[in-house]
């Protein structure tokens, strides 16, 4: 529709400045020949009059004078005659005669001996007076002037502009009319059918001659049937070996084999996914709305499984756009430009995000569960908010499955513990599962939680709690051991809890490994120059702005590197991407703030002005952007704390199709354990986090080619749709 107005008013703006053309033309045209008629009689007239008056006025016969005066002006309708001396002053005049206020007119005439006129304005009148000189035996004696009223001429002309207007009013309505029609009717709605057909086909919900056979685009329309045809045969084909791969473990896992494992196992039972965080972020920045995916490994691990598959994902939304995007219910398909699945969104007051997410999830739970010395903070207000917050969801999430038999319901993470426990209450056919991205802490640590037999009974109302090593299921059943009346089965991993069976296993997440395109795309170098860096190596650290990340232990290593080799000094920038996380809960300004001093500290220590040996960005990156830094950076650098995964590792490995690049990764995340090939470290050690990069820097393409391979490898086996395929199966078979 913005093309067809466009195109309309370029067409309205054309026909405008040729009309306005034609319209000035010809009012120059009318305006010359009408000038050029009044001072012709005007000529004629003063000529005619100059012969009657002279000898009266020779005679000094002043009476005489201003009754022929008088006389020529009744009869000839003239706006005013004038008879003046030689020194310029009135002899005869009259009455109202408009007459340029100076009179140098009259001056300019006798002195010139020629005859002369103008145009004068008097009281809203427009007048042609013409002064002609009288003669006594070729002497100029005198000058006679004749008035004419000569406001016909600018009605004239303003009779024609409005005549041109309305005709450009018609031809503008008439042009834009057609333009309009034919431009929506004959080409916008053929192009959009078209278009609509092919996403269709290409996401196969069409058959193959759903391309509409536009007469006036029948060549084309002909070239994308056949592409559709092609591409329904490729799918098909696809579909087919996907349902072939079903049972075999060892081959690859795509979207589309993923799909079909959906169908065969799932019968069309849809899938339900709830989280806090959502997969797309409306905002509106000057009147336009931007689509942006938060950073996050719950993002990067369930989006692509919906894409694939389809269904319901219930979050929160928060964008300042959001509900502008979403209709009355909340609901909305995403993604944008290629709608997969339906996001509802649920709504939260400020005071119940406050303490729900800031309070509860953030400052409670999450440094409960990770070992990062930071104290957890409890406070009852904040709980009350994160029970009802997670009421509010479960409610929201029955109503989705009102009418639905044995939903598959997935629910994502510490935000929404309590959640399985409420859907269960309800709806016991439902079955569910609950993945825990974060680590699960000792028994003895989450002993200090006041409310953690709540926590632990809500968890419990799931099906299959997943976890992402098997050291936290572990840790997970241990804790239940010493909270909960239950009876724990270790040889299946199961616990029994009020005429209730949970099990609990390791489901290590991961991500979509990247198809043949994108692995094939050439990397820019322009991304670094546009960030000042121009160094032969470049270092790369992509996280968010979270004390669990351990970035300023990261800047400490390199620290110790440039003052251990001194030849890397100019050679290597280290570029960090962090991710603004969570700014209204205090510790994480306090961390940013730290960040930010670390990195102009070291800065300054043993920076030049040619060269500085850290670049921070404040910012977040689209995979796109990210995936361009992955395959120039030489060395990834992982220096989390504490955590659960840590998909930046994975995505680094993934994007590496040249098998070159070093990723130094720490011990204490769950990628530690499935990427075999990454130099790991004790992140709390700056001198084995300086070694390490220098390790890196300096080791042979042989072996980074081996240790690539072989994490490549990892990732590509056991991606995300095989993740979700073990985590799927294994729910769905418990019933």
């Amino acid at each position: 529709m913005r093309q067809v107005l466009l195109i309309t008013a370029g067409v309205v703006l054309a026909v405008s400045l040729i009309v306005g053309l034609f319209a000035l033309n010809q009012v120059n045209q009318e305006q010359l020949e009408l000038t050029s008629r009044m001072q012709s009689r005007s000529q004629v007239l003063a000529e005619s009059l100059s012969e009657s008056i002279e000898p009266s006025y020779n005679a000094r016969a002043t009476n005489t004078v201003q009754r022929i005066i008088d006389r020529f002006v009744s009869s000839e309708r003239l706006a005013g005659l004038a008879v003046f001396d030689n020194a310029g002053n009135a002899f005869a005049i009259s009455k109202d005669l408009p007459l340029p206020e100076n009179g140098i007119l009259v001056s300019t005439v006798m002195d010139s001996d020629e005859a002369h006129g103008e145009f004068v304005r008097q009281d809203g009148e427009t007048y042609y007076v013409h002064v002609t000189p009288l003669h006594k035996e070729q002497r100029v004696i005198g000058a006679l002037a004749v008035a004419q009223n000569a406001t016909y001429i600018d009605e004239s002309i303003a009779d024609i502009w409005r005549d041109n207007l309305v005709r450009l009013l018609f031809q503008v309505i008439i042009f834009a009319g057609a333009i309009f029609i034919l431009v929506r009717w004959v080409f916008h709605r053929s192009i959009s059918k078209m278009v609509e057909s092919l996403q269709s086909v290409r996401k196969g919900e069409a058959k193959v001659d759903a391309v509409p056979n536009s007469s006036f685009f029948k060549p084309l329309a002909g070239e994308l049937s056949k592409v559709t045809s092609s591409l329904h045969q490729a799918r098909r084909a696809a579909s087919e070996e996907a349902r072939m791969r079903l049972e075999k473990i060892d081959s690859p896992w795509t979207a589309e084999r993923l799909k079909e494992f959906i169908k065969a196992y799932l019968k069309d039972r849809p899938i339900f996914v709830l989280s806090h965080g959502e997969p797309y972020v409306a905002t509106k920045v000057k009147n336009e709305i931007e689509w942006r995916v938060p950073a996050g490994g719950v993002i990067t691990a369930i989006e692509p499984v919906m894409e694939a598959c389809g269904g319901t994902w219930i979050a929160y939304g928060g964008g300042n756009a959001d509900k502008e995007t979403a209709d009355a219910q909340g609901k909305l398909k995403v993604p944008p430009d290629e709608p997969r699945y339906t996001l509802k969104r649920v709504w939260l007051t400020p005071k119940e995000f406050n303490g729900y997410y800031n309070g509860f999830s953030n400052d409670a739970l999450w440094p409960l569960c990770h070992m990062a010395h930071v104290r957890p903070q409890f406070r009852k207000e904040n709980w009350g908010e994160y029970r009802k917050v997670n009421g509010l969801f479960a409610k929201t999430l029955l109503e989705e499955i009102r009418n639905i038999e044995r939903p598959i319901v997935l629910v994502q993470d510490y935000h929404l513990a309590l959640v399985p426990a409420l859907i269960k209450k309800s709806r016991p056919d439902a079955q569910v599962a609950l993945f825990w991205h974060i680590p699960w802490p000792s028994a003895a640590q989450f002993n200090i939680c006041p409310w953690r037999k709540e926590i632990l009974e809500g968890m419990l109302g799931a099906d299959l709690i997943g976890f992402q090593t098997q050291q936290y299921c572990n840790n997970f059943i241990d804790t239940v051991a010493n909270e909960i009346e239950s009876r724990i089965d270790l040889e299946q991993f199961a616990v029994f809890h009020e005429d209730h069976r949970t099990f609990v296993k390791p489901f290590p997440v991961s991500i979509a490994y990247p198809g043949s395109a994108e692995a094939n795309e050439e990397p820019n170098r322009t991304v670094l120059e546009a960030l000042g860096i121009q160094s032969k190596h470049v270092l790369l650290g992509v996280d968010r702005l979270d004390y669990i990340k351990g970035i300023p232990e990261r800047f400490k290593g390199l620290e110790f590197l440039l003052e251990a080799h001194p030849e890397y000094r100019g050679n290597i920038t280290f570029l960090q991407i962090a991710s603004p996380t969570r700014e209204s809960v205090e510790k994480y300004r306090e961390y940013a703030e730290h960040v930010v001093s670390e990195a102009e500290r070291i800065n300054e220590k043993f920076g030049t002005r040619e060269w500085k040996p850290i670049v921070l960005e404040r910012r977040s990156y689209s995979h796109a952007e990210l995936r361009q830094l992955y395959q120039l950076a030489d060395v990834c650098l992982v220096t989390s704390l504490h955590d659960g995964m840590n998909l930046v590792a994975k995505e680094f490995a993934a994007a590496r199709s040249d098998e070159s690049g070093v990723l130094v990764l720490s011990h204490f995340t769950g990628a530690s354990r499935d990427l075999k090939g990454a130099l790991l470290i004790n992140p709390y050690s700056a001198e084995e986090t300086s070694a390490a990069l220098h390790t890196a820097l300096t080791m042979p393409k042989t072996e980074q080619h081996k240790r690539m391979k072989m994490m490549r490898m990892s990732v590509r086996d056991y991606n995300i749709y095989r993740w979700s395929a073990e985590l799927i199966k294994t729910l769905s078979q418990l019933g």
